[in-house]
């Protein structure tokens, strides 16, 4: 005999109204949920991130995305790890045209910013942020977090997960590649499986072998909507960035190079 059936909470399904699922990028990244953006150091994750970011603080969609929303300018939180933010985020952001007035950095200097942290969820009230990056994900797990451990990884994605579907705001987790090319791409990501497993999109981003300039986006994981043609751009040193559309790139191609 149970004792402590009082605790017990069960939800009828009957009862469960049935919502349709928002995208800010159609069928890359949803809103209220976790979006992966993955791939080796230097493929330019950060720099097409902060196209995108651009694009949304001034209203405008991306022309490759298939949905025909109207956007409204809009607020996005933009964590960085690695970079600065006056050397080298900043003039991204303003080279790609962006709305700086827009993007919002939480102040953890005196600090560091982890997952766990009140601030975090503080900043996305406060700032109406529909986006929220975090770049590297591993810059923000924690001194005292082990990310191959699962038990140490769930609670701090499941948090993560609770806060997008709170605020219906749209998480992107940045985060790099392991070095085993004999696995498959969902399971390159560095630390536990539990982190991609997570999130209801997963995006790798790498470059083409033919041609180094050109860099791919491959979506590896869609648990939402039909999975999404991969997305092509260009960086070069005389044109700088370049959207070129969908092109007919598979995963396996692309990590292989």
């Amino acid at each position: 005999m149970f004792m402590d059936n009082e605790k017990l909470k069960l939800i009828n399904m009957e009862d469960v109204q049935v919502e349709e699922v928002k995208w800010l990028l159609y069928p890359l990244i949803p809103f209220g949920k976790i979006t992966i953006l993955q791939g080796d150091p230097g493929e330019g994750k950060t720099t097409v991130m902060l196209h995108i970011i651009a694009r949304l603080t001034k209203g405008e969609s991306l022309e490759f995305c298939e949905d025909d929303a109207e956007y409204e300018p809009m607020n996005v939180i933009y964590q960085t790890a690695e970079d600065g933010l006056g050397d080298t985020i900043k003039p991204r952001l303003l080279d790609a045209g962006a709305d700086c007035s827009k993007v919002m950095v939480i102040d953890d200097s005196d600090e560091p910013l982890t997952i766990s942290d009140d601030r975090l969820e503080m900043a996305i009230e406060v700032s109406g942020a529909k986006l929220v990056v975090l770049d590297p994900l591993q810059g923000y797990l924690g001194a005292g977090v082990d990310m191959h451990r699962a038990n140490e990884i769930r609670p701090l994605m499941h948090r993560l997960s609770v806060l997008a579907e709170k605020y219906q705001c749209a998480v992107v987790l940045i985060g790099h590649m392991n070095k085993n090319s004999m696995s498959k791409a969902g399971y390159r990501a560095l630390g536990s499986i539990d982190i991609p497993a997570a999130a209801r999109s997963v995006i790798v981003c790498g470059r083409m072998k033919d041609d180094p300039e050109m860099r791919v986006l491959c979506q590896i994981k869609n648990s939402l909507a039909p999975e999404a043609q991969a997305i092509a751009f260009r960086l070069d040193r005389e044109t700088g960035f370049q959207w070129i559309g969908e092109v007919d790139v598979t995963i396996d191609e692309l990590i292989s190079g």
